[in-house]
Formats: structure tokens, C-alpha cells, sequence
């Protein structure tokens, strides 16, 4: 049984893909600062799983502390690398922060990495480095845009920091999966997306219909798609999840053709802001209080995947749509009142 280290693992990718790599047989450990989680979502992931999973409360920015994981797990065989700050509007404002953040806690752990044998990791990317995509749906080949954002440029660098550690290093081998927006919850409602201050699109349904929030904010009606707002592809997160256990035993069965691979990961269907409001309201049965606002910073205008070659080599499919999404986070959303 393979011991694979989450970073980020308390978090909403994480927590769900603790679950997955559990039921896939891994046995996990995570590594989360818990600045923007809370471990008690483990509590969650032990009641679906029968597994207890220890978490380390380290900053990844400092490197003692980070090495101080790898030591206390000498027998670690690959690392999924979720940590990192997520907030488009606050990258914009802080972007140093991001920055520093972001690229010293990756830094850190492959130094680790390669410091103690460790040859596999799996990188949490984004569609965001595609910036405003010159063709729609992206491919993993579509060149990149100017990132609009330093959240999106942190993810620009990574990869780039991760084909080059990989391809002037001796034994890092990488997957990098760029994925799209997830959503949704674990289907028994134990864990879901528990934000401290939500700014993705469904949590803030969620919270609007549940009565958290008075109204929600669709920014912008005027951009050039089919009902003037944003286009995003939506991936339900246990969906998400898989993909990133098939990726790390693709890398342990060494299939991989180089030792940096890139994989888009979503439904491969853009949805735009209102069509996923009206999603909602279909699945809950309620009517969404919101208002059109102006445009965010950061925002990108469309974007959604072509998702063969994770279908191809991965041998993985979405198996949700955006109707799952909105009724397991509906669900959880309940729940979590």
C-alpha cells in the first residue's frame, strides 16, 4: 500500500481526494497551515472511509517545517500538491502575498522531494493559465494568454518551475492537471466546500438560497456569449478527485511518456453564470435572489476543456454534470447549516 502526502489536504480538493485515494486503497497523510480549512473536515473523511488521517499543521513556506514532514514519513511514494492561495480578487489586491505563497511552498516541497527520494508529485493547476483562450474548447497544446491575475500567474510559474526540476533533475516525474471549476459535495453530505469566505460561483448559490447571504452578484451581462455572462466548465468535485488518484498510480505504474505531463480536467461543456443559477433552481426548487453587477478583475471570458487525452491515458471521464453539482452542494449546503 503506497503512502501518498496531501498538502492541502484539509481543503476542498483535498478532503475529497483523501476520500478517493482511501477507497482506492492509498494509505494518506496530509499537510495543511489550515489558514483558509479546518481539520475538523477529517472527521468527515473518517466517517466515510473508517480511516483516521493525520494532518501536519506546517507552513510549506517554512522549509524546516516541510522537511520536518518528509522525516516524520521516510516512506512516502509521491505527493499531491493542492496548498496554495486560491482567491482571484484577492491575488489582484495582494499579490505579493500570492507570490511568496504559492511558489516558496512548491519550491519547498520538490527541494524536499528530491532531498529524500520522493519521485512522484501531482500539481494542482488551473484553467486559468489558458488566460483569454484564442480557441475554445483549450487543449492542453493551446498556447498560454497573459494571465489575468497573480493567482493565475503563480500557476503559469509552477508549471513551468515543475517541466523544468522534472526535465534537469534525475527522477521527478510530475503530472500537472489543470482543471476547471469544481463544485458539489461528497454524495453522503460528510464533506463539502466549507469556505471561510466564498467567492466561487456555487457556494455563494448555495449560500444565497440558504439565506447566508441577502442576494449574489452575477459580474457582468455583457460579455460576447450566448446570455452575456462568464462561461466556465464546471466539474463535480469527487470527479475531480479520481482524477487525481488515477494520475498518481499512472506515475507509480510509471506509464507516463515523459517526466512532465499535462492534463485539462472538466466536463468539457462550458456553462455560463445565469445557466448555472437556473441549474440551481431547477434542482432545489427555488428561485436564486440575485442582481447583475459590473465586471470583476481577473475574470477571463470563456473557457472550457477538451478532456481526450485525460480520457486516453488516465482512462478517466467525468461522470457528473452541473444538475449533480448544484444538488450535492444543495445537499451539503443544508447540512453544514
Amino acid at each position: 500500500m503506497s503512502k501518498i502526502l496531501v498538502t492541502g489536504g484539509c481543503g476542498y480538493i483535498g478532503s475529497h481526494t483523501l476520500v478517493d485515494l482511501i477507497d482506492n486503497g492509498f494509505e494518506v497523510v496530509a499537510a495543511d497551515s489550515l489558514i483558509n480549512a479546518s481539520d475538523g473536515i477529517l472527521e468527515g473523511v473518517k466517517a466515510i472511509t473508517g480511516k483516521t488521517v493525520q494532518n501536519y499543521p506546517v507552513d510549506l513556506c517554512d522549509k524546516a517545517a516541510t522537511r520536518s514532514v518528509f522525516e516524520a514519513n521516510p516512506d512516502i511514494s509521491g505527493v499531491i500538491h493542492f496548498a496554495a492561495l486560491k482567491y482571484v480578487g484577492e491575488s489582484v489586491e495582494k499579490p505579493l502575498l500570492y507570490f511568496r505563497n504559492n511558489l516558496d511552498s512548491l519550491l519547498n516541497v520538490l527541494e524536499c522531494m528530491v532531498e529524500f527520494g520522493v519521485k512522484n508529485i501531482i500539481f494542482s493547476s488551473s484553467c486559468s493559465v489558458y488566460g483569454n483562450a484564442t480557441e475554445l474548447p483549450v487543449t492542453e497544446s493551446t498556447p498560454f494568454q497573459t494571465a489575468e491575475s497573480p493567482y493565475a500567474r503563480t500557476k503559469q510559474m509552477g508549471e513551468q518551475i515543475l517541466y523544468d526540476v522534472c526535465f534537469h533533475e534525475k527522477g521527478i516525474n510530475a503530472v500537472i492537471l489543470r482543471y476547471f471549476n469544481p463544485g458539489g459535495a461528497h454524495e453522503s453530505t460528510l464533506i463539502g466546500e466549507a469556505p471561510t469566505a466564498a467567492t466561487n460561483l456555487v457556494p455563494v448559490i448555495t449560500e444565497t438560497a440558504i439565506g447566508k447571504r441577502k442576494s449574489m452578484t452575477v459580474f457582468g451581462n455583457d460579455y460576447p456569449t450566448r446570455d452575456g455572462s462568464c462561461v466556465r466548465d464546471y466539474i463535480h468535485v469527487m470527479d475531480l478527485a479520481n482524477a487525481h488518484t488515477k494520475a498518481i498510480q499512472y506515475l507509480l505504474a510509471n506509464q507516463q511518456e515523459s517526466n512532465c505531463e499535462i492534463f485539462n480536467l472538466g466536463i468539457g461543456e462550458g456553462v455560463t453564470v445565469l445557466e448555472a443559477i437556473y441549474a440551481f433552481e431547477a434542482v432545489s426548487g427555488l428561485q436564486l435572489n440575485y442582481e447583475i453587477g459590473p465586471r470583476r478583475a481577473g475574470d477571463v471570458v470563456a473557457i472550457y476543456a477538451n478532456n481526450n487525452l485525460a480520457t486516453s491515458r488516465l482512462g478517466w471521464m467525468a461522470q457528473r454534470n452541473i444538475s449533480d453539482i448544484m444538488r450535492t452542494a444543495w445537499a451539503w449546503e443544508q447540512k453544514r447549516r
